[in-house]
């Protein structure tokens, strides 16, 4: 299961930002485990992508309670919000990855991001959501006063941005997409295939020398 859109090919060749190592990483709010886990897994995703949803609610509590807790995996999030380069498509994406990124700031990036897809349901087919994601913030504990600068802030809106160019010229075309050791998968598939492919690189890159 993946949510899709047709992508124009208007961007420039890179690669994918190099996994958080220091709290001065800008991806240092989004990434979780260790910074010399064996397996680093790169996630490219939309909130408002049902498919995105189904991985954070039903996969991603197992990848982290097995894999990155364990120090096996770390684990970074990519913004990758279809609007970017479809307006008419999932228009309430850019807005929640705003608040998620605003909420990063804060420290607090790993509770908006379960919140945002907890209740996706809600605020997806909302006209405007900025009232639903003020109250949906405070039920996370940001500061009212720094969230509205942030939010007000054009660089929150730039590093979106620069994250999902840098997601689509990895060869991400849908979400979630993730690289995982320079393997790409695409779609939520189910944990037991995660879990194997997971346990495969982890055995390949932990084997004896």
């Amino acid at each position: 299961m993946r949510c899709t859109v047709v992508l124009g090919a208007a961007v420039l060749l890179g690669t994918l930002p190099a996994a958080a190592q220091t709290p001065a990483d800008p991806l240092a709010a989004r990434t979780k485990g260790r910074a010399d886990a064996p397996v680093v897994v790169y996630e490219m995703a939309d909130f408002q992508c049902p498919a995105c949803r189904q991985f954070a609610l039903e996969t991603m509590p197992a990848i982290e309670r097995e894999y990155v807790r364990s120090g096996k995996v770390r684990f970074v999030f990519i913004n990758f919000p279809l609007s970017v380069f479809d307006s008419t498509f999932h228009r309430n994406a850019g807005p929640a990855a705003e608040l998620a990124m605003c909420a990063a700031r804060q420290d607090r990036f790993w509770p908006a991001h379960d919140a945002l897809f907890q209740r996706q349901p809600t605020w997806a087919p909302l006209a405007d959501p900025a009232p639903y994601f003020a109250a949906l913030a405070d039920t996370i504990g940001l500061d009212r006063r720094a969230l509205a600068a942030c939010l007000a802030d054009d660089a929150i809106r730039e590093a979106i941005a620069a994250d999902a160019a840098r997601a689509y010229r990895s060869g991400a075309r849908s979400t979630p997409t993730f690289w995982i050791e320079r393997g790409k998968i695409d779609g939520a598939i189910p944990l037991p295939a995660f879990r194997a492919v997971l346990d495969s690189i982890y055995t390949a890159r932990t084997a004896p020398r």
